[in-house]
């Protein structure tokens, strides 16, 4: 498979393990990051040492002019960019009633606004409409969205429900056109993000009871499965929610 694959979040986590899976698959890639840029370029010197391609771009998500800027120059190291993952997103702790408007517009800003105009930047290029050869596009979303996340995830459930109702438009407004978009929804996944808490092994042991097949997933399960709805094997597939999370919750 080839192609040129654009990773936002991509320094660690399910992001990275799509990186590394993409570059053996024949994608060049271009890996963006925020604060770890040691780890993005450790990422990227990996694919390289297997004879991939790959780069190391910083950006932040919740900007548009960086997010400008991130596609020219990944266009200009690679080419027209074929593919989009966009796996940035943060997560904000708490309940309805401790809510902070400057938390919450951060909050907003990366993980919808800035997904929001990573597809706008992306559908310029890739639409037919515009000159392009069309693509596909996957938008990490969470499981989160599907019943308000756990206690005190409310206002990070709410960014990933706006996620995959705007997939579902996107996807729509752009299947005439050659671009494929869809959200992969991973449940509780051992990365940087979840390692901390999920090294309380009370806390692990409730979760793992709430997930159906009684643990948690690894990101090369979530990678695997946004590289085939990049692929060409899901070919007839737009606008759909892909759930990756040992079959949902327990409630």
């Amino acid at each position: 498979m080839t192609g040129v694959l654009l990773i936002t979040g991509g320094a660690s986590g399910i992001g990275a393990e799509t990186a590394r899976r993409a570059a053996k698959r024949g994608y060049k890639v271009a890996i963006n990051y925020r604060s770890r840029g040691a780890q993005a370029m450790g990422v990227a010197a990996d694919i390289a040492a297997q004879d991939g391609e790959a780069i190391a771009l910083p950006g932040d998500m919740g900007n548009e002019a960086d997010i400008v800027r991130l596609f020219a120059e990944t266009e200009r190291a690679f080419g027209p960019i074929t593919h989009l993952v966009n796996s940035a997103g943060i997560g904000a702790g708490m309940r309805v009633d401790e809510y902070d408007a400057a938390r919450l517009t951060r909050l907003f800003a990366v993980n919808v606004i800035g997904l929001m105009v990573c597809c706008r930047e992306a559908a310029k290029r890739m639409s037919t409409r515009h000159g392009g050869k069309g693509g596909a596009i996957v938008n990490v979303s969470s499981m989160a969205a599907t019943i308000g996340g756990r206690l005190g995830a409310s206002a990070y459930a709410g960014t990933k429900g706006a996620v995959d109702a705007f997939t579902k438009g996107f996807a729509r407004e752009v299947a005439a056109e050659g671009i494929r978009v869809n959200s992969i929804r991973p449940g509780m996944v051992l990365s940087e993000m979840t390692e901390n808490r999920l090294k309380d092994e009370a806390f692990r042991s409730r979760i793992e009871a709430s997930i159906p097949m009684h643990r948690v997933g690894q990101p090369p399960e979530i990678a695997d499965a946004i590289l085939w709805l990049l692929s060409d094997e899901a070919s007839f597939i737009t606008g759909a929610m892909l759930d990756a999370a040992g079959g949902g919750y327990i409630i």
